[in-house]
């Protein structure tokens, strides 16, 4: 991994410069790293990382920023990228670093009467800090209402919140909307609600230890989280994984592909009324969790993968009981689009709803099937294909008009290109080992454990003090069900990484939500938001 170094002052003009210049028109990510214990030639205590996608989704810049004065921060680039604005909420929140010219710089996961930064080095997480009074997000309306020239008292405007505890809402997530009639004429969204201090706990567990703790970023599609955790820390180390392992991974996360996305059109189905096919895309869902708990002894956050493999080999009969799991999905997918692909209800309730650009999808930072929905054909199984992906045949599915139907439909056909990937996988999955011959990252067999002092002390070890990953820098990428899910990893040589910053594609989704839904109803809202497959979990962390 290697940055650009740029000093605080040319900032702005050398991200504008990359954006315009030279294509980089995704800004990714924004996060940064504590150097206080850090045994590192770091000049400052506090540096910035930036993380840009060129716009032809091969090439990844990042720049680097030693910050002198934490206070002072640095220019905001909330004006070039609308992803921006939560990027630096939240390294804000989490660090205290001032963006000067942020149009509100506040609290995005923690809440306002929360005290210091809880991912600086020396926040003692022992703090406990109570929330005693809501926000009313007044400060965070009034200036979307003035931009549009509207009054509250004047315009007869109605202010109403939508969730967080409600059904419709998908999760753990308020927005609060200003209405004309039904119409929202303008809104704002809070998270934070589901703050779990993921990032904090990455710092005080070994490799191995935080897979579970993926599972509970984007739940429904947990298997995609440890796959794409576990692959970022096997590519620090150099391994790659036996062919049989890989392609065990490719069946298991298509798989965990094609469940997102049921979850996702089911919920949003039986939002507008449609019970019968809410049917039809849960129960298969349902069998592919048994499947899942057959294999993994879990059904929701299984805890698979280990870093250089898995837990153990797929159980004798699973073949039949995918194939069968399959056969369901291809039968709930067909039976479903019969009765909504002429259904007058779901065109009119969908079709031409808070449509987004490509332009726009880019600049709100948005990946997977939402980005393609708009028009734009970024998927990282194509663009910088692993794990065999170019190797086999299946379609990148891209909408035109990037609306709510657009999105709920391209959802609909990638789970048949995953069924295509996974019945491929399955026929050509070779023979042979399923994790790495390294005992310095595998555990050993429990027949060398029980048998032998050194086998003992091979596990002893790698248990207690981890996997060792050499000091560096790392940002790994991985196309799962809601999009880019990035793990950028800072590791100091031992066992437990110093720091990590998930990269998660429902947080930079949700940042555009008050925006996509303004001029249209509230029951569109709610359709809209389903359309997005928010995931609380994996935004909030």
């Amino acid at each position: 991994m290697t940055f650009e170094i740029v000093e605080a002052d040319n900032l702005y003009n050398t991200i504008l410069d990359a954006r315009d210049n030279k294509g980089f028109t995704l800004l990714l990510d924004i996060t940064a790293v504590d150097n206080l214990t850090r045994k590192s030639k770091a000049p400052t205590r506090f540096e910035l990382i930036y993380i840009l996608r060129h716009s032809e989704f091969k090439d990844v810049k990042y720049f680097k920023v030693y910050v002198k004065d934490e206070t002072i921060g640095v220019k905001s680039i909330s004006d070039l990228f609308k992803s921006a604005s939560w990027a630096e909420r939240e390294v804000y929140d989490q660090y205290g670093i001032n963006f000067s010219t942020h149009p509100l710089l506040k609290r995005i996961l923690n809440h306002e009467e929360f005290v210091g930064h809880p991912l600086r080095k020396d926040y003692d997480i022992r703090d406990a800090h109570y929330c005693t009074k809501a926000q009313d997000l007044m400060d965070e309306l009034k200036p979307v209402l003035d931009a549009k020239n509207l009054d509250m008292d004047e315009d007869d405007l109605m202010v109403v919140n939508i969730g967080p505890s409600h059904p419709a809402t998908h999760g753990t997530i308020r927005s609060l909307a200003a209405l004309d009639g039904e119409k929202i004429v303008a809104g704002v969204s809070e998270i934070g609600y589901l703050h779990r201090g993921f990032e904090k706990s990455c710092e005080n567990h070994t490799y191995n230890q935080i897979i579970p703790y993926t599972d509970r970023l984007n739940y429904c599609s947990a298997l995609m989280n440890n796959i794409a955790f576990s692959k970022t820390v096997e590519d620090m180390l150099g391994v790659t994984l036996p062919e049989r392992g890989v392609f065990i991974r490719v069946i298991l996360s298509e798989l965990s592909r094609a469940i997102d996305h049921l979850v996702c059109l089911a919920a949003g189905l039986l939002d507008m009324g449609g019970q019968t096919n809410y049917w039809y895309f849960f129960n298969p869902r349902n069998d592919a969790y048994d499947f899942l708990s057959k294999l993994t002894g879990a059904r929701l956050t299984n805890s698979f993968m280990r870093i250089g493999g898995m837990t153990h080999d797929l159980y004798d009969g699973w073949q039949d009981d995918l194939e069968d799991v399959l056969k369901k999905i291809d039968y709930g997918i067909s039976e479903s689009r019969k009765m909504i692909e002429h259904n007058r209800i779901f065109n009119d309730r969908l079709q031409d709803i808070s449509p987004v650009s490509a332009q726009d999808a880019i600049s709100y930072g948005w990946s997977g099937p939402n980005l393609r929905a708009s028009g734009v054909a970024y998927d990282l199984r194509f663009a910088k294909p692993y794990d065999f992906y170019d190797s086999f045949d299946f379609d990148m599915v891209v909408g035109s008009v990037g609306d709510t139907y657009d999105r709920m439909m391209v959802r609909i056909e990638e789970i048949n290109q995953s069924m295509r990937i996974i019945r491929q996988a399955v026929k050509e999955l070779p023979e042979g080992d399923i994790c790495v011959n390294d005992r310095s990252i595998i555990l050993p067999p429990k027949s060398c454990v029980y048998g032998s002092i050194e086998g003992m002390m091979n596990q002893f070890m790698l248990t207690i003090e981890g996997v060792k990953v050499p000091a560096g820098e790392y940002y790994g990428a991985y196309e799962a069900a809601n999009g880019e899910l990035g793990f950028y990893v800072v590791s100091d040589g031992s066992g437990t990484p110093y720091k990590v910053k998930v990269r998660p594609p429902s947080f930079y989704h949700m940042a555009s939500y008050p925006e996509i839904i303004q001029d249209y109803q509230v029951a569109d809202a709610i359709l809209t938001l389903g359309s997005l497959n928010i995931i609380a979990g994996e935004m909030d962390r």
